[in-house]
């Protein structure tokens, strides 16, 4: 199994694209901290990406894409002294999906956000940086560049389903972003895309993956690696920030909560799936990771 697809899947990933956006001469627009991640592609032109509260800029030019991991404020603009206008009028009066700013079109972009499961931060965002810049010239903008022409094909023309198809071509985005963000040096700290970098731990990932209810031992795994079993444990716990154990725990108890969160099922079928002998030991590894009793968050979870 793909440890990056399982994730991505359980923490029911969504995506919304919205307006396009032009501008053109002296311009400056100012974003709201974004519900979720923020993506944003540009089609044609060039700009200024600047995060609230960081004196540097990131250039961004046609064909480039990134990605804001975390929650601030930024600001798009072509000119430095330009006052920046918020946002939300502007993509407001857009028409034909088309926010405008400044005079003139001669810049373009794409954008939208994903949104995830409540346990996103902690399985998967913690570890990345909050800007993700893909450059047009790296090994994933030409999928990024497939992906964004499709897209703006969707948004224009308005077929049958348009929106469910450019949402879709959204998600075909991050995962190439994601891929580059592994490719990327230096490579991601801490977390499941560092371990996913390096090809004895990602072996290890797969391996629990594969077969999470499986009473897999450090030693078993060290021998699916073909290293050590204190070379696996120490590289495993300085690169996903967590002993092989302790993420096959933290995983099982992920497979858990959506099961939870979404059926009937009782918890002795549940803890059976996951790998646990019985309801009690899993509700001391639930408890152990989220806080709540298995019951309790099954509760939670209907009650929001």
């Amino acid at each position: 199994m793909d440890p990056l697809d399982d994730v991505l899947r359980l923490l029911g990933t969504t995506s919304h694209v919205s307006a396009s956006m032009t501008a053109g001469g002296s311009w400056a627009v100012g974003f709201d901290a974004p519900d979720g991640i923020k993506f944003n592609a540009v089609r044609r032109g060039r700009c200024y990406l600047r995060l609230d509260g960081s004196v540097e800029a990131i250039p961004l030019a046609a064909g480039d894409c990134y990605l804001l991991t975390h929650s601030r404020p930024y600001t798009l603009f072509s000119d430095p002294e330009a006052a920046a206008m918020p946002a939300g009028p502007i993509f407001l009066a857009a028409t034909d999906g088309v926010a405008r700013a400044g005079v003139g079109d001669e810049f373009a972009a794409i954008g939208g956000a994903f949104r995830f499961g409540e346990r996103a931060r902690e399985l998967l965002l913690d570890g990345l940086p909050t800007v993700i810049h893909v450059p047009a010239a790296t090994a994933e903008a030409a999928a990024l560049q497939w992906a964004i022409d499709q897209i703006d094909v969707e948004l224009r023309q308005r077929r049958v389903g348009a929106t469910l198809v450019a949402e879709h071509l959204a998600v075909v985005m991050l995962i190439q972003i994601l891929r580059h963000r592994l490719a990327s040096e230096p490579a991601p700290t801490t977390g499941l895309l560092a371990g996913l970098g390096d090809p004895v731990v990602a072996v290890a990932l797969r391996e629990m993956h594969r077969q999470p209810a499986h009473g897999w031992q450090v030693a078993e795994l060290a021998r699916a690696a073909s290293v050590s079993r204190s070379t696996l444990a120490a590289r495993f716990k300085d690169l996903v920030g967590r002993g092989p154990l302790e993420y096959l725990t933290g995983w099982r108890v992920e497979l858990a909560a959506n099961r939870l969160r979404s059926g009937d099922e009782t918890l002795a079928s549940i803890a059976q799936h996951v790998g646990y002998g019985s309801e009690s030991a899993l509700s001391v590894a639930f408890k152990r990771v989220t806080g709540h009793t298995p019951r309790a968050y099954r509760h939670l979870a209907r009650t929001r």
